[in-house]
């Protein structure tokens, strides 16, 4: 295995605990940074990109008709591989955004397009419940399970807010462990159901869950009732049978005390590694395990650890998430630090796979967010328009996953893939937020024409900010004031002004005004000015 540090560029604040990776299509998506609210197209995912020791971001843009996707900590990730002809898509349950709100909703993420240059485009969609639906959390799992033919998802534990009815002024904001239920999604109807079983009497959060046939393994976690991270294992087997599905629940002695713990596999027979986590609320977990299911059950195996950096080892926390097969991606605050420009260390853990890469890992981990006194984002970054797939084209990885030289020139000069217009006098670099919607990049605008449309800053176009977050609002396209003056929708008819009727006055003994020659160029310069 293998520690690789990573030189995160312009990006090392967009990871912040509890994100999660997602790997679509061949891609690695980075979710759970903050995005425009009430948006059709978000920005709240990202596309990761390794080369060289560096890490970079660049925006996934999503379809027109898809709905908003908050940015979500902590959620419960659920991968589906490709099956009865659907494609391999993602299901997102639950979460705490930024702002300290806690989601119940149910999302399905999957591929929309490709562009010709492999440009990512993603469709999001609510999906509906009904039945007895699980309420408002985060910290928790959930996982696919195949029995008689049948898939369904297992969704367990979490935390949440304390009921309104037991809330008071110094409690208002506390938050307590989600009752220990098991509740039971069918894919094809939207059924939900949920399920009590005796052996798992307290709540848990920020667990593991490993998934095999009909089986779900629930390892470690964080009881908040006795503030302890007990050894706790359980096996939980689903029987979908042809009226209402069999759960069991078995207690196994061979568990881990542990909790906000990575998770990869390493191979094609489900075969994982576990990494990172933490023993106590002041001592993280540094050594590895490496967890085989078999048609056995589960077992555990010693791995050796990475030569961890004195950073890692000195630091009093630590979050990442799996970044592939037998990768993880791993991030350490760097705490205050006046030397370190950037926000964390990033580094890259590599371990050995066998075998062919098999996709559809059913391994979640969930980040602890025991020591999330991380600073609040904003309600926005960037204004990211809705655009046609030909429009959002930016020159992705070739076959040979290398980056593209146009999109290496605009990171040395603007910094963070967005490029402006020639007269731009904004220093992305050196940026001090103008408007209270921003907080890391400036707000930008698209404009569709040009060569292919290009970004410009909007301080650049002396926009109120009234005028910004009026613009955010639709999927229209807009001109920059190199292109057509002040930013309008292109699908806008302009408006019809009826001119003035004036009745010239008569002056007595008028002169004739001077005739000044002008060459056609100094015309329409003054032409445009007037106007």
């Amino acid at each position: 295995m293998t520690l690789q540090p990573l030189t995160p560029v312009n990006c090392a604040g967009l990871l912040q605990p509890g994100f999660s990776l997602l790997r679509l299509d061949g891609e690695l998506l980075l979710f759970g940074q903050k995005g425009w609210p009430k948006r059709s197209c978000p920005t709240g995912v990202f596309g990761v990109r390794f080369k060289s020791g560096e890490m970079k971001l660049r925006a996934i843009s999503f379809s027109n008709d898809s709905c908003y996707l908050p940015p979500l900590r902590c959620p419960a990730v659920c991968r589906l591989d490709p099956y009865d002809g659907l494609p391999e898509s993602y299901l997102i349950h639950g979460g705490r955004t930024p702002n300290n709100e806690i989601s119940s909703s149910l999302y399905l993420l999957t591929m929309d397009s490709r562009g010709c240059n492999r440009k990512l485009t993603l469709c999001c969609k609510e999906k509906d419940l009904v039945g007895e639906l699980p309420g408002a959390r985060y910290g928790h799992t959930m996982s696919v399970i195949q029995s008689r033919g049948k898939t369904a998802c297992v969704l367990f534990g979490g935390r949440s807010y304390m009921p309104a009815g037991e809330r008071s002024t110094e409690t208002w904001n506390s938050v307590v462990d989600c009752p220990p239920q098991v509740f039971l999604f069918d894919l094809e109807f939207g059924c939900s159901s949920a399920h009590t079983l005796p052996e798992l009497s307290n709540g848990q959060s920020f667990h593991l869950a490993l998934a095999r046939e009909d089986c779900v393994y629930f390892l470690g976690g964080h009881s908040i009732t006795s503030d302890s991270r007990p050894p706790r294992l359980f096996r939980l087997r689903v029987e979908l049978l042809q009226g209402s599905p069999l759960l069991s629940c078995e207690t196994l002695e061979t568990g881990i005390s542990i909790s906000s713990a990575i998770i990869t596999r390493t191979g094609p027979t489900h075969r994982y590694i576990i990494l990172g986590g933490y023993q106590s609320d002041s001592q993280k977990r540094t050594e590895c395990s490496t967890v085989i299911l078999n048609e056995k059950g589960i077992h555990f195996e010693p791995l050796e650890s990475p030569h961890w950096t004195p950073d890692i080892i000195h630091s009093h926390t630590w979050f990442g998430g799996s970044a592939g097969e037998g990768s993880i991606l791993l991030a350490v605050p760097t705490e205050g630090r006046s030397s370190q420009a950037d926000v964390h260390y990033i580094y890259q853990v590599s371990f050995q796979t066998e075998g062919k890469e098999v996709q559809g890992a059913q391994g979640c981990s969930q980040e602890s967010t025991d020591y999330d006194d991380s600073t609040p984002l904003e309600d926005s970054e960037e204004l990211y328009f809705g655009r046609e797939p030909h429009e959002l084209e930016d020159s992705s990885d070739g076959e040979d996953d290398n980056y593209n030289e146009e999109d290496e020139e605009d990171e040395s000069k603007t910094g963070y893939w967005m490029k402006c217009c020639l007269g731009c006098q904004v220093d992305s670099n050196i940026w001090e937020p103008y408007y209270s919607t921003e907080l890391h990049r400036p707000a930008m605008i698209f404009c569709s024409r040009g060569e292919g449309g290009h970004w410009v800053h909007a301080q650049c176009m002396e926009l109120s900010e009234t005028l910004l977050l009026k613009l955010s609002h639709g999927s229209k396209r807009y001109f920059c004031l190199d292109h057509g003056g002040l930013p309008y929708q292109e699908m806008t008819p302009p408006r019809q002004v009826m001119p003035l009727k004036r009745t010239p006055m008569k002056v007595k003994e008028r002169k004739t005004p001077p005739t000044i020659k002008m060459s056609p160029a100094k015309k329409s310069f003054f032409r445009r000015l007037f106007d």
